[in-house]
């Protein structure tokens, strides 16, 4: 099973947030290199999500893939943050997906937790520069996040 991580600001769309709705849309990615990983998606693929641009970045839950990737509706919307003139009802290039809470974490795994871990040098979320709000966790790193909790 592929697994990934999909970043938020918490301001907007938090952990809790997805608590207390069960299901939610993840929308509004405008990377295409994250789009991309976004499509490669599938029903019950798991990912940690990620809270960014807070106090405490890090990893705040776990959630699991509830779709594979559609058309982001929130591309189309003149009237949403993440509107792109470019698009139409022909030509949308964004994705979004469908995702289930999992689990809220007892604490955050803060960001500079996660680049003193061994076993995570490798990925690109502790890599200097790496800004992508979405990108896959080797089963590896899956497994040595979750031994963190």
């Amino acid at each position: 099973m592929p697994y990934w991580l999909m970043k938020s600001e918490p301001d907007e769309f938090s952990i809790q947030d997805l608590e207390r709705l069960g299901r939610s849309r993840w929308d509004g990615v405008r990377s295409y290199q994250a789009r991309n990983f976004m499509r490669q998606m599938a029903d019950g693929d798991g990912f940690f999500f990620y809270h960014s641009s807070c106090a405490t970045p890090g990893i705040a839950g776990i959630g699991r893939i509830a779709s594979t990737a559609y058309p982001d509706p929130t591309a189309t919307d003149p009237d949403s943050p993440y509107f792109d003139p470019r698009t139409n009802g022909v030509t949308n290039p964004w994705s979004a997906v469908d995702v289930d809470f999992v689990e809220s974490l007892r604490s955050v795994i803060a960001l500079p937790r996660l680049k003193a871990e061994p076993a995570l040098v490798q990925m690109p979320l502790v890599q200097k520069g790496s800004r992508l709000s979405v990108m896959p966790v080797s089963e590896d790193e899956w497994h040595a996040i979750l031994a963190m909790r």
